[in-house]
């Protein structure tokens, strides 16, 4: 399989050439140096005004026992264009093989972490579930999963996963279950004879015939036991979703079953979960979510030797990134300059914090649901 493993990662093979290249140019004329190198992106994808940062723990075991510095903001908080998310110090020579893999883990992860939070955002207290893992190459799945997690799915999907994260992987039925079965009445009964009752009773709906009917008749069949009901419409039969929806709910409704709630999936995105979100009760998201826009980080020489330097297009030195924690308004600032107190009153704080000391990872790794909440957190404020 063309998977590069962690052996690989850490041994730096996964690095531009010119990396490689530029070492030994760098050794042979004797210019290596100290210099303090800035991860920041300079646009963001089209109509996205915010992103969420996600990857750091990642970049931290790839350069642990290097003889680096390590300054970052936590996983799972909202950055913007222009500002610095870490600030990696050191001999060039220490890390420069590595940043092509610190970049893959931060672009595609917060990519993704991004797109979830953006659909998680107009879900709002709607159930928001990952479904992508199958558009993605499975030696990634659980970066994916994990990332869409942290920007605000509510769970996901694969068994792996759910294994390495501690959570319960979420899922009802496949198309194949009710085809082979032959009647989806049939095999929602099996469902239930044969599935932990711990699992939700929630059943696909849509493989052979009108989905009203089909609701209805899984409604009667298992009554009180059916949680919901999931419409998985192929693009070609879909027609006017909403109105599909209204009219399964009113027909449930007047039947006694305002229990059941309603979930879609298959070909959802912002504003498909927008057009729909007041009518249906929880959402799978697949490949809008897992092939998610990366953001596009890049790496850039901000010090040499103690002194600000910077290609042009960059601001040179060291920065802080601070926040007010009562109005969550940002600035970025030198890194000597000592913060002033917000307009507002509140505290500017340096969201820069230390990570690695001389090779040594100096903070706690958070557990996935804590970096999650300050995500969700954090998305209240934009």
């Amino acid at each position: 399989m063309f998977i590069a493993d962690e052996e690989t990662i850490k041994a730096g093979k996964v690095t531009d050439v010119y990396f490689e290249r530029a070492l030994k140019v760098i050794e042979a004329k004797d210019l290596d140096k100290p210099v303090k190198a800035e991860i920041s992106v300079k646009g963001l994808p089209a109509g996205y005004q915010w992103a969420v940062f996600v990857g750091l723990e990642e970049v931290l075991q790839l350069l642990e026992g290097k003889m680096v510095n390590v300054r970052s903001i936590a996983e799972g908080s909202v950055f913007k264009e222009n500002q610095p998310v870490m600030e990696i110090e050191g001999m060039y020579s220490e890390f420069a093989v590595f940043e092509t893999a610190i970049l893959g883990f931060l672009s595609q992860e917060s990519g993704v972490a991004t797109k979830a939070a953006r659909i998680k955002k107009i879900a709002g207290q709607k159930t928001v579930l990952s479904f992508g893992a199958r558009r993605m190459h499975p030696a990634v799945s659980i970066a994916i999963e994990r990332a869409a997690y942290i920007g605000g799915c509510d769970g996901f999907s694969t068994v792996a996963a759910g294994e390495v994260l501690g959570i319960k992987p979420s899922g009802t039925m496949p198309h194949s279950l009710i085809l082979l079965g032959g009647d989806t009445v049939k095999v929602a009964q099996y469902f239930d004879e044969c599935i932990e009752s711990d699992v939700a009773r929630i059943v696909l709906i849509d493989t052979f015939d009108d989905e009203k009917f089909e609701a209805l008749r899984v409604a009667e069949a298992l009554n009180k036991k059916l949680a919901g009901i999931r419409l998985d419409t192929p693009s070609s039969r879909r027609g006017n979703m909403r109105k599909i929806l209204e009219e399964i709910r009113w027909e449930l409704d007047s039947r006694g079953f305002r229990h059941v709630q309603l979930f879609v999936s298959g070909g959802l995105n912002e504003q498909t979960v927008s057009e729909i979100v007041d009518i249906a009760d929880g959402f799978g998201v697949g490949t809008s979510i897992s092939s998610a826009t990366t953001i596009d980080f890049s790496m850039d020489i901000v010090e040499i030797d103690g002194k600000p330097v910077a290609k042009k297009g960059k601001m040179s030195g060291s920065k802080s990134l601070l926040r007010c924690d009562k109005c969550f308004n940002t600035q970025v600032v030198p890194y000597t300059v000592d913060p002033k107190p917000c307009s507002c009153g509140g505290v500017m704080e340096d969201l820069l914090e230390q990570r690695i000391k001389n090779g040594e990872i100096v903070f706690e790794f958070e557990d996935v649901k804590t970096i999650r909440s300050r995500c969700l957190r954090e998305l209240k404020n934009v």
